[in-house]
């Protein structure tokens, strides 16, 4: 069963009355780098709930983006002074790219005085992540650059969490929405369970063996309505959580079986020991992404993806989570 947030979906959730944060807000130039789904999101509810103007930034040009009305600045992440340039008269980065790239975005936005940072996060809890985490890419090192700034006070940021992404389980898995391309785990079937072919390598059990691990999940769309909330906060914590659905992994798995009307079969029940062996047989078998796989369900075993107070549905109530049961039915319905 879900556990805590049990929100029903509106399509709209938007805030009409006067104590809307955004009322008296001014117009800001936001800059959204990256060109993915996510990306597109934030941008489009951004373009269309508020009155800021979106700026891509992209190694390529864009030209459906451009003729959707949308400003892109091509960038070199290589190319400090291009990124400086790009960055003249933008008050927020929100950034989904990882790596190096995003570590000179980071120096780049400083030295052009933007004001507030988002970095790539978008997923479980950071801090129980390491740097030299296989799932990490790079993303440790832009916290640490950030936090050297904010405590200059050259710049404010925030990391946005939210747990599992709904797409994780759609037809195409998340590189459908073109979101965790170079991830080595954003196929379909991925990540726990293949819907299509209904088998599971199911992280249900902890430590202790109890089938106790929890993951908060939250639909992309959603992650993309509660963060243009979020930038119209006159100062952002360290850290802004949003789920849309806090579930047992056993009862997730359950509640797909039953949508889809069929049991998974094969099905696997594992906990952080069993996947470890699992982990080791792959390093022996030298099959690096089955390895990365594995280790997106030693993280969920461990709790990464689990966290309480959403801050963010706290203070935006209005924006009420898709559920994950009706994301999944309207999504697998496509495919009928």
């Amino acid at each position: 069963m879900a556990i805590g947030l049990e929100d029903v979906w509106d399509t709209k959730g938007r805030r009409t009355n006067s104590e809307s944060p955004s009322a008296d807000m001014p117009m800001m130039r936001i800059a959204v780098a990256g060109t993915g789904g996510l990306a597109r999101l934030i941008a489009h509810y951004i373009d269309e709930d508020t009155s800021h103007h979106v700026v891509f930034l992209s190694r390529t040009t864009q030209p459906q983006l451009a003729a959707g009305g949308y400003q892109v600045s091509v960038v070199d992440y290589g190319d400090f002074e291009s990124l400086k340039y790009a960055l003249r008269g933008i008050d927020t980065v929100i950034s989904t790219v990882t790596g190096v790239n995003q570590i000179e975005l980071i120096k780049a936005a400083v030295s052009a005085r933007v004001r507030r940072f988002a970095p790539a996060e978008f997923e479980g809890l950071p801090q129980l992540r390491s740097s030299s985490d296989p799932l990490d890419r790079g993303r440790t090192l832009a916290l640490q650059w950030l936090s050297h700034y904010s405590q200059s006070q050259l710049i404010q940021s925030t990391r946005f969490v939210c747990g599992i992404l709904y797409e994780r389980f759609q037809p195409g898995g998340l590189q459908q929405l073109r979101i965790g391309n170079t991830s080595g785990f954003g196929g379909e079937g991925d990540y726990i369970m293949d819907c299509r072919n209904m088998s599971a390598q199911v992280p249900a059990y902890d430590a202790e063996n109890n089938p106790n691990v929890v993951i908060c999940m939250t639909a992309a769309q959603d992650v993309a309505r509660f963060v243009t909330k979020a930038v119209d906060m006159k100062q952002w914590p360290t850290e802004l959580r949003m789920c849309g659905q806090r579930i047992l992994v056993k009862d997730l798995v359950a509640a797909v079986q039953r949508l889809k009307g069929q049991p998974f079969n094969p099905i696997q029940w594992h906990n952080p020991g069993s996947l470890r062996s699992e982990l080791q047989l792959a390093a022996a078998q030298r099959d690096s992404a089955r390895g990365i796989r594995i280790q997106t369900l030693i993280a969920t075993a461990e709790g990464r993806y689990d966290f309480a107070q959403p801050t963010l549905n706290r203070l935006f109530p209005d924006v009420r989570p898709m559920p994950f049961q009706d994301w999944f039915i309207a999504k697998w319905n496509q495919q009928d």
